[in-house]
């Protein structure tokens, strides 16, 4: 494992080759791996069901499928001999049997693996009745300067790795534990970074590829937008930049987007700005785009900025939030205003989030204290409310576990709070949270939820003020040293930059939990 760390100035240089030669991210990257064979190494590797497994030398890394819908897991990551002959050219008979698809379902003694494999913790339910249990932790990264706290996490499509991103304008990779899936819990040590990447200024917003999966590096990368800043496409096996995507302004300027969104597919990422939507190919980085404005003259629409998009997972439809407190429904196809929502909110909208079956839209708002569900097949109808601690403009994330029933959010006092949405305790429009834990000892601003197992990542940190000194005009020089070392010291003290993994399942291996429920029953 190796740290990558990319500065701007790589960057840029990256960025311009790419763009010049109009290739898509996934080819550039491909070019330059074959470039550095010899001096570049993944920082991870595709997680394999049987320890000590590594990746087949002969395999390359080729061009993404964005028509191909369906694909691999990170549920389910076993490879067997057949499967690896058929990645590698198989007979035509054998891809009549398979159907050509990385993501058909494999016979049953494939399925079959170990207690503690992925497929067993796959069907691991969260458990709400005790506090989780931290797993480990990343702190050592954040205390290199003062006030290097964090912007949230996001897991990957499929749970390898997760992405953070913090003050100093480095997005950090680090890879899942490998004690998670054998339950060695005690000897895991902090977590260290496997990537770093370096913006060139404040990195505005992040989204993964969707179809990212670990046992196909060409499908590894993510995409981030920074202030006066191209919109990068970032390798995740190397740290580098495969690409960029930059949109302009009617004055020609370089203009950042304020949000990133892929869409289902992966084939397009839809960049916010100011009253307008830009969509963008995926294998076509450069600054062709399709412009879709939010308002129109002399017409109603969604002013303002548009802070946070997401897509719609059983309907060609997509959401908008914007700093002018409201949310928009908008057509895949065309752009087309489908619905605007009420103006509920008290802040401007940060972060919004579909329900699984499509039904439902959460939307939460920077020094907001409600989360709306708001019911799409009733536009404008608010089902409840959840309310949480956020009187900060920072950006606090919510998320929603893959059943849809649990909802967390964090909060500025280090709270993360849990409701079940599909209990509303009689149907009262605020909903109280079923649980709480104290998480960290700073602003919770980030809580994502891995894809298939019980965990919940967090991160903490907000900017520090320091108290108003009590001498003012002619006090000295020495005084005012110290006064503002003591408040320094003050503010270190109640800074909280970590970035935590929790375990909110059932407690002890498969095998504990068999025989812990075979003496109960004996018992009764």
């Amino acid at each position: 494992m190796t740290d990558a760390d990319i500065g701007p100035e790589s960057a840029s240089v990256e960025v311009q080759d790419t763009e010049s030669n109009n290739e898509p991210p996934q080819e550039a990257a491909v070019g330059q791996e074959d470039q550095d064979e010899g001096s570049l190494t993944p920082a991870k590797r595709p997680r394999l069901a049987e320890e000590g497994q590594e990746l087949r030398e002969d395999f390359q890394p080729g061009l993404p499928d964005m028509e191909q819908d369906d694909q691999t897991t990170g549920a389910s990551l076993h490879v067997t001999d057949e499967e690896a002959t058929t990645a590698d050219g198989a007979t035509e008979e054998q891809e009549n049997i398979d159907g050509g698809h990385d993501g058909e379902m494999q016979p049953e003694e494939e399925k079959s693996e170990s207690a503690d494999g992925p497929n067993e913790a796959q069907h691991l339910p969260f458990d709400f009745s005790q506090t989780p249990q931290v797993l480990t932790s990343a702190w050592s990264e954040y205390c290199h300067f003062s006030e290097n706290y964090l912007k949230g996490c996001k897991w990957a499509p499929d749970g390898s790795c997760i992405l953070s991103n913090s003050a100093d304008n480095v997005l950090r990779v680090y890879n899942l534990p490998p004690e998670v899936y054998t339950y060695n819990w005690d000897a895991l040590p902090e977590m260290s970074p496997v990537l770093k990447m370096a913006e060139g200024d404040t990195v505005y917003d992040y989204c993964w590829y969707p179809k990212m999966n670990s046992l196909e590096p060409h499908s590894c990368f993510f995409a981030s937008s920074s202030r006066d800043n191209p919109v990068h496409i970032w390798d995740a096996f190397y740290g580098e930049v495969r690409a960029s995507f930059r949109p302009y302004n009617h004055l020609d300027e370089l203009t950042a987007a304020h949000s990133l969104c892929f869409s289902l597919d992966g084939s397009q990422l839809y960049c916010g700005f100011d009253k307008t939507v830009r969509v963008f190919y995926t294998e076509r980085p450069g600054r062709d785009c399709e412009e879709r404005p939010t308002t129109a003259k002399k017409q109603s629409g969604q002013s303002g900025i548009i802070s946070c998009l997401g897509f719609s997972p059983c309907q060609s439809l997509y959401a908008c939030g914007s700093y002018s407190r409201c949310a928009g429904i908008y057509s895949c196809q065309d752009g087309s205003l489908l619905a605007l929502l009420p103006t509920r909110h008290h802040g401007g909208l940060t972060h919004l989030l579909f329900s699984p079956d499509g039904y439902y839209l959460y939307t939460g708002g920077r020094k907001d204290p409600e989360i709306l569900c708001w019911d799409l097949r009733e536009p404008g109808q608010v089902v409840f409310s959840l309310k949480r601690n956020a009187g900060t403009n920072q950006r606090i994330y919510f998320d929603l576990d893959p059943s849809g029933r649990y909802l967390l959010s964090g909060g500025t006092e280090g709270v993360v709070s849990v409701w079940d949405t599909r209990n509303p305790a009689g149907g009262e429009e605020l909903l109280q949270p079923d649980f709480q834990f104290q998480a960290h000892w700073d602003c919770a601003n980030g809580v994502s939820i891995h894809p298939f197992l019980p965990l919940v990542a967090t991160s903490s940190g907000q900017r520090q003020f320091l108290w108003p000194s009590d001498g003012e005009g002619d006090s000295s020089s020495s005084c005012s040293d110290a006064e503002g070392g003591d408040e320094a010291a003050t503010s270190a003290a109640r800074a909280d930059n970590t970035l935590n993994l929790w375990w909110a399942g059932p407690c002890g291996s498969p095998e504990a939990r068999e025989q812990s429920e075979e003496v109960s029953e004996m018992q009764s």
